[in-house]
């Protein structure tokens, strides 16, 4: 099978570069190399270009001869849409749509869309992919409205699609730099500075992290299982939720940490409580969870420690700095 990646420098795309290589397919993909990084991939294994997926001319011309794309490309910034809405709108949707297009017109057989559990949003837990949503911010809007133009676009035009919701996945390769994202990898870089790490609110946000060797499991079956189609599941554990606080303290115990949390005001829009149902990816791909959340984190902490702790960067502008703007991000605390 020949798989072509976007986003293939990135976290997801990599991993799954890397297993998909292991099993001796074809692999090409494309990354802009913003939140990416060349040392995730092996190029010489690897059909590699870099490419902006917001550019439907560019993406016509490398998608070529590829039996499947998976769109994992993306600016996977829900807090910051509220602050860049256009940067990440522009990404999430016009890039996602450019894509679309660009494997429809080389009569690529199968899409298959890495969305978010942001598509859900402010309504109760656990999410079903059967549930109305909610999205409440501009992320999970752009990620839903891209879901329902490859539903349109896919019936048009007679290909396969599959809809993957991952949520909070962690692991290896995955960027630790970032100030904007990764909870877990954020605090775990800022403790090995000997840093406090912050806590927007009280900290009794609640959340399921997926290791991303379980979502590839679920992501492999949608993209080579020629029964699964024209579906949507919650890829990711739903068994062991955990608080920030929580989450904090596993992390003070791993890494032998003394210090007490920053604690700052809340994020706009952030929800609460995001927890996604497994059931139907238990019941039609046979999802089970591998890896505890305690190996999954000690496994984020062995990646970071291997590669060093990192100065944090801001590579995306606040298009809109006012009253409501983090303080954490206008000032560059991190």
């Amino acid at each position: 099978m020949k798989i072509f990646i976007t986003g293939i420098a990135g976290f997801l795309g990599a991993n799954l570069a890397e297993y998909y290589l292991s099993k001796k397919y074809r692999v090409s993909g494309c990354d802009n190399l913003i939140g990416g990084t060349l040392d995730n991939i092996d190029v010489n294994k690897i059909n590699f270009f870099k490419a902006d997926c917001e550019n439907l001319d560019e993406m016509t011309k490398i998608i070529k001869d590829v039996d499947v794309v998976v769109h994992s490309a993306a600016y996977p910034h829900e807090g910051l849409s509220s602050f860049s809405p256009y940067l990440i709108c522009k990404s999430n949707y016009i890039g996602s749509i450019s894509v679309f297009t660009a494997a429809i017109q080389n009569n690529v057989k199968r899409v298959v869309f890495c969305s978010s559990m942001a598509r859900y949003g402010d309504i109760e837990t656990p999410f079903f992919e059967e549930q109305k949503v909610r999205p409440v911010d501009p992320y999970g809007v752009s990620k839903l409205a891209a879901e329902n133009t490859l539903k349109i676009l896919a019936d048009t035009h007679d290909i396969e699609y599959n809809i993957a919701v991952p949520h909070n996945i962690i692991g290896p390769k995955q960027k630790y730099d970032d100030p904007y994202r990764n909870v877990v990898s954020i605090m775990t870089n800022l403790i090995l500075q000997n840093r406090r790490p912050i806590i927007y609110g009280d900290g009794e946000q609640t959340r399921s992290f997926s290791d991303i060797d379980d979502c590839i499991f679920c992501l492999d079956k949608l993209i080579t299982d020629k029964n699964i189609n024209k579906e949507t599941f919650n890829i990711g554990p739903d068994e062991e939720k955990i608080s920030i606080n929580e989450l904090y303290k596993i992390l003070c115990n791993k890494l032998k940490y003394n210090e007490p949390a920053v604690y700052v005001k809340d994020r706009p829009n952030e929800v609460k409580h995001a927890i996604c149902s497994a059931n139907k990816a238990r019941k039609y791909l046979g999802y089970k969870t591998s890896v505890t959340l305690d190996e999954s984190i000690q496994k984020v902490i062995d990646f970071i420690k291997s590669k060093g702790a990192k100065k944090f960067t801001y590579n995306y502008r606040l298009e809109i700095n006012n009253e409501n703007t983090p303080e954490t991000w206008k000032k560059k605390v991190f």
